[in-house]
């Protein structure tokens, strides 16, 4: 079976967010897979299909998919479908839209020919909540809002004061899994928007075994409303601030949310196990 690592919301190897990407015939058993995920050890790794014409028909979709973190199966993940559209658009497998049938629903993803890929995803619905009790310690920052990101993405949005203040966070990531599904994405207004940016983010993810993630397509979906009613634009930049960087240009669209950016494959190799 082939595997490539593709590094996502990015234009430049070891950047971005890496992520395995395998396509395959057809899905081989759950534990299978997560044990392929776990070796790869990145964030998350997508596993792609083919869907028959009589699947195609009933799902409305092209492609299955599904992603795994080192842990465990998730519903929803950006970066992952990213990488599985540039590698189907890299090998010429693909071309124009292509709609993968996720446990989210049906996903659509566009290619440009600046390289660049439109993902259509469904915009997180946002909860205002409580600041759980302990959330100021586990974080080392006081929230100015704390919003619930409803079931698929599945963490707490955490406004803090300022860029400075995401940027230094270092969370006590047992404490965040106690007081959070997934995690918290930590965000803040980016400090000087003539950076290309509009908003900044962190994303801490322990109880899906990703202490910290690098950059998260998902987090966008929450990320890309909870902005755009603060500065009053639909579309916007979103900067995630991890060691290794990278940027989601985002636009809302009512129920949906379309996330765009670019991959770069950096390895292309053969599972032998």
């Amino acid at each position: 079976m082939r595997i490539r690592i593709v590094d996502a919301f990015t234009d430049r190897a070891f950047t971005g967010n890496p992520a395995g990407v395998m396509l395959l015939d057809s899905f081989p058993d759950d534990d299978r897979m997560r044990s392929i995920a776990a070796e790869v050890n990145h964030p998350e790794t997508a596993f792609a299909r083919p869907l028959t014409a009589a699947e195609a028909e009933e799902r409305g979709a092209d492609w299955a998919l599904r992603w795994f973190t080192p842990l465990t199966e998730v519903d929803m993940c950006g970066h992952a479908t990213l990488a599985t559209a540039h590698v189907l658009h890299a090998t010429g497998t693909a071309s124009g839209t292509v709609r993968f049938a996720a446990r989210c629903g049906v996903l659509m993803t566009t290619a440009h020919a600046d390289g660049s890929v439109t993902m259509d995803f469904p915009t997180a619905p946002l909860t205002a909540t409580t600041v759980p009790e302990g959330l100021p310690e586990a974080l080392g920052a006081e929230p100015l809002t704390v919003l619930d990101t409803g079931p698929h993405v599945g963490d707490l949005l955490v406004e803090l004061a300022d860029e400075k203040t995401v940027r230094g966070l270092a969370p006590d990531l047992a404490e965040v899994a106690r007081l959070s599904r997934r995690g918290v994405i930590a965000t803040a207004r980016a400090e000087d928007p003539a950076r290309g940016y509009d908003y900044v983010s962190r994303g801490f993810f322990p109880n899906v075994g990703i202490d910290e993630d690098h950059v998260t397509g998902s987090a966008h979906t929450a990320l890309a409303p909870f902005w755009s009613g603060r500065l009053g634009r639909t579309d916007l930049t979103g900067w995630q601030a991890s060691a290794r960087g990278g940027s989601v240009r985002t636009a809302v669209r009512g129920g949906r949310t379309l996330l765009t950016g670019r991959a770069v494959t950096v390895i292309d190799g053969e599972l032998l196990a």
